[in-house]
């Protein structure tokens, strides 16, 4: 068995390089620039919600966005946290801890790089869209329902991972809600909305990004007014001065076998989840650019290294970014550059400004991430579901159901369960066998029917071709079966083919094959059906076994 060809290493940076000059570079510094603000709040935001200290969602932008951006398959994705990522990585850190996390991110990366280099990366493409778009709504919720404490200021210490525990707190401790707190996320959201229809309108103010003017707007106020409200410094402490204290000890966490084992879930949830969305966002930015198209299994093996890296510095898991992208392609970004400048910009806003993301109000990060669930929610997809088949609307609602009530790997090993029984039914259903009637160019000599068989015969269709001998006229001595319209078969069709011919033996009728194509002829052969059936009964068409039963 020849060995199975790795995918080469050979990130798009290096491509990118090669005509590279100052005008691009000007266009990378600018995207960059814009790219490393946007995603200040957001990285803050997402650690914040994952369960973990806010400077490891800071961190993890920085390593992972800087190791995606230089290793990866794609012109102009950015990567870092992901507001898809908030609610697995909570379960995580609620089940096994902040090192359970660390050691399913590192692991998570070895599968995703494993996957690049045996060139799985195209086999994420056949995810069905309707699982998609079920487990990505399920998610938007998710994150939304995550953000009500800190969005109503509810005295809540500990918020449980699991989905009716979670309504169920919040509506117990809604009567303490802080309207300081509710009127500050109502206010973020309001930025974020209009700001984009005032940048249109005074163009100097489409370079400030909506994130950073809700953030510093909220901040100000509260310091100003004294709100009594919770920041990131009163639950958290102060960010570390990185300058004073120097960037976190690169540890490896104590790994054991037992430990992996408890971990399997949480490893596959995490490495399927970023192969998605990584990808996902690679085909958003090639639609929105000329560049050439992405590299599904470089942008793999580059995730896989960014998450196997980013722990050893307290990173939580990474991958492609919608939102930091479609900015950075908006920027005018042109190569990897930019998301290498956007780490660069995050780093130094960490070495120079972290003590100062203490004073930021939760209810702000409350507020963008409402925005961003938001976003991600595409309830347009559910009024258009009497649109599709019975099949599409089953697999949405069970996969967003499921991904609520469960998590995404439940919901997305049932989906995908689901779908494959639904192709199989429906390949099954496209199968049949039609019986073919005499006519004045072709008469049907006495005792001879014949019937031709449609589309692929395979273990799902078997049952209408093993019923056959049941449906014969009284008085039938051949069958044949015109195969010109059959375009394949399985080992399983060509058991029930043999198993069919031992029946018509019983009965005392011959069969005969006409037009076999190349792919069930084959197989005929190699399974030996030949042999049994006798060569001078494959013809090459139905007007041949016709004359010979004629003659």
């Amino acid at each position: 068995m020849p060995p199975v060809p790795l995918h080469p290493f050979r990130p798009r940076l290096l491509d990118a390089l090669k005509d590279y000059d100052r005008t691009r570079f000007a266009k990378d510094l600018g995207a960059g620039l814009t790219v490393g603000i946007v995603a200040l709040p957001l990285a803050l935001a997402f650690g914040i919600a994952s369960g973990v200290k806010p400077e490891q969602g800071l961190i993890t932008a920085i390593v992972a966005g800087f190791l995606i951006s230089a290793l990866g398959g794609s012109q102009v994705q950015i990567g870092g946290p992901a507001g898809a990522f908030i609610v697995i990585v909570y379960g995580i850190v609620e089940k096994h801890g902040v090192t359970g996390l660390l050691i399913s991110t590192a692991a998570a990366g070895v599968l995703m790089l494993a996957m690049g280099l045996f060139r799985l990366g195209a086999l994420i493409r056949y995810i069905p869209i309707s699982i998609v778009i079920g487990f990505t709504n399920g998610i938007a919720v998710l994150i939304a329902l995550s953000q009500l404490r800190d969005a109503l200021g509810l005295p809540i210490d500990k918020m449980p991972g699991e989905f009716f525990a979670q309504v169920s707190v919040l509506g117990r401790h809604l009567v303490h809600t802080n309207g300081h707190a509710l009127a500050l996320t109502v206010a973020c959201v309001l930025v974020l909305v209009l700001w984009p229809r005032l940048a249109a309108r005074w163009r100097a103010l489409a370079r400030v990004p909506g994130p950073i003017v809700a953030l510093v707007l909220a901040t100000a106020l509260v310091a100003l007014l004294q709100l009594p409200v919770e920041t990131i410094g009163s639950r958290f402490g102060e960010l570390p001065n990185v300058l004073k204290q120097g960037l976190p000890d690169i540890e490896l966490p104590p790994l054991a076998w037992e430990r992996l084992q408890q971990l399997t879930i949480p490893i596959i949830t995490i490495a399927l989840l970023g192969a998605i969305e990584s990808l996902l966002c690679a085909r958003v930015a090639d639609g929105m650019t000329d560049f050439k198209r992405h590299d599904p299994n470089q942008e793999l093996m580059a995730q896989g290294v960014a998450n196997i890296v980013s722990p050893f510095f307290g990173g939580i898991p990474a991958t492609g970014t919608i939102a930091r992208t479609v900015t950075n392609v908006r920027a005018g970004a042109v190569s990897p550059i930019a998301g290498i400048v956007h780490a660069a910009v995050l780093l130094l806003i960490l070495l120079l400004a972290a003590p100062l993301a203490g004073h930021v109000p939760l209810a702000a990060l409350a507020g963008i991430l409402l925005f961003v669930a938001w976003n991600m929610f595409e309830g347009h997809q559910f009024l258009r579901l009497r649109q599709f088949a019975v099949t599409y609307r089953t697999l949405m609602l069970t996969t967003f159901v499921l991904t609520i009530v469960f998590d995404l790997t439940v919901a997305v090993e049932a989906g995908l369960v689901m779908a494959c029984v639904f192709f199989i039914w429906r390949m099954g259903q496209l199968f049949s066998v039609q019986p073919q009637a005499a006519t004045a160019a072709a008469p049907l000599p006495p005792g001879v029917a014949v019937f031709a068989l449609y589309g692929s015969l395979f273990f799902g269709a078997v049952g209408k071709v093993e019923a056959l001998p049941e449906q014969l006229p009284g008085g039938t001595r051949t069958v044949v079966l015109d195969m010109q319209r059959l375009v394949s078969i399985d080992a399983s069709g060509l058991d029930a083919l043999e198993q069919m011919w031992r029946s018509l033996q019983r009965q005392q009728v011959a069969l005969v094959l006409a037009h076999v194509n190349p792919q069930p002829l084959s197989l005929i052969r190699r399974g030996g059906f030949e042999a049994l059936l006798g060569a001078e009964h494959i013809v090459d068409s139905v007007g041949d076994a016709l004359a010979r039963q004629a003659g």
